[in-house]
């Protein structure tokens, strides 16, 4: 996990780039994507690439099995010697992960410049959702759930990282912000039917109410896939604005953020500071 001592630079604009990108299963496609975004990050003095949740395997439970690889596989090696061959940050997706035990995760990890893991998220809330006349899935038929509140430190400062449905709960990214978290990164698929409704919403509503910028990057849009991704990749502020969103296609974009903007906007509305933690809290177990 991250070293808490981590030097911080000095503050200043921060240039996020995000990879809405097709899911790719090949293994030499994908190497030669990743290579390519990397290579225009690192160009563009862009310190940070972002990828889709399960960007090398197809959103099916079906997949899961079959796609999984233990911690320190192919597709992890990948972005490890990635973002160490061209000096990013790399916030990998996420990759279905098999434990020793044979259990499955929807798993995120965070390589820094080095090459060196410095995050890893287990998607805490499963995906399991029966919505009358729309989508039907379940997560819990194959996958298990983590059981961690993930922050994580950089030389710019420090990070929450989420997956998907974990957005929906309020309580995760409280305690993201109260351990520190400036900027939340989530790796996402939502779909046709929850997409358009709360895609925006949701987002807009963590990153205001925790006066922190929320980061959702999200599979191009495959109209012949079994899983269709709502796409619209976006970033929003703490003051609940949308920064940036793309559209449902395949798309590579850079934001940049000033992550002082928290600070600025806890300090004028004191919606943390000003809790009555007299009356109630919120812990971690």
């Amino acid at each position: 996990m991250a070293d808490r001592k981590t030097e911080l630079i000095k503050a200043g604009p921060l240039r996020i780039a995000q990879a809405q990108m097709p899911v790719i299963t090949d293994p030499i496609a994908c190497r030669d994507y990743l290579e390519e975004a990397a290579a225009k990050v690192a160009g563009q003095k862009t310190q940070f690439l972002l990828l889709p949740e399960m960007f090398c395997c197809p959103y099916d439970t079906a997949s899961f099995p079959e796609y999984a690889e233990e911690e320190g596989g192919p597709v992890y090696t990948l972005c490890s010697e990635t973002a160490r061959k061209y000096g990013i940050y790399l916030s990998a997706g996420t990759i279905p992960e098999r434990d020793s035990r044979g259990r499955i995760y929807n798993t995120a990890y965070v390589f820094n410049p080095k090459g060196r893991q410095i995050a890893k998220h287990r998607k805490m809330h499963l995906f399991d959702i029966q919505i009358q006349g729309g989508q039907h899935f379940r997560e819990s038929d194959v996958l298990s759930a983590g059981d961690s509140v993930t922050v994580f430190d950089t030389i710019f400062g420090t990070f929450g990282l989420a997956v998907c449905f974990d957005i929906r709960f309020p309580e995760l990214f409280r305690l993201m912000a109260l351990k520190g978290a400036r900027a939340v990164f989530v790796p996402a698929a939502f779909n046709m039917t929850t997409g358009p409704g709360h895609w925006e919403l949701l987002f807009r509503s963590q990153a205001l109410n925790n006066q922190l910028f929320t980061i959702g990057t999200a599979p191009a849009r495959n109209p012949s896939a079994s899983y269709v991704s709502w796409g619209h990749s976006i970033v929003a502020g703490p003051w609940g604005n949308v920064i940036n969103q793309m559209d449902a296609e395949e798309d590579f974009r850079i934001t940049e953020i000033d992550l002082e903007e928290t600070r600025r906007a806890r300090e004028q509305i004191p919606a943390l500071s000003g809790r009555r933690t007299d009356i109630y809290s919120l812990t971690e177990k």
